[in-house]
């Protein structure tokens, strides 16, 4: 599987796994960032990798605390070459849901990918 395939799988996989439970306060919010973050998603699989990131970075106004919209979001700023955006937006998610063993998997996957391209970058 090529990066871009695998790149688009963790989105869809960490999108299709991570239903989170809202209060009913945060119900509509939820719901509507998590409809941005399924369009991302389609346009993703699609090559439309701006107007994905453009999606997950709606679904992050407008719901801050969606820790899969903030993993999506890091997948498309990495897909960007905005590698300093995506570490953000991995810690955000990450420490809004420590436990979610898909983020940090991807947290994981793209510091040691980038950590990896900084030091060749170095020499």
């Amino acid at each position: 599987m090529g990066i871009r395939a695998f790149t688009i799988a963790r989105a869809v996989v960490v999108a299709g796994l991570l239903a989170v439970v809202a209060q009913p306060a945060f119900a509509d919010a939820r719901s509507d960032a998590k409809s941005q973050v399924e369009f991302g998603i389609k346009v993703a699989q699609n090559g439309l990798w701006k107007e994905a990131t453009y999606r997950w970075q709606r679904a992050v106004e407008i719901d801050p605390t969606y820790a899969a919209a903030w993993n999506n979001l890091g997948i498309g700023y990495e897909h960007e070459g905005r590698f300093e955006e995506a570490r953000k937006a991995y810690e955000k998610a990450v420490a809004l849901d420590p436990k979610n063993i898909l983020i940090r998997q991807n947290y994981d996957l793209f510091k040691e990918i980038n950590d990896r391209a900084k030091r060749r970058n170095d020499r």
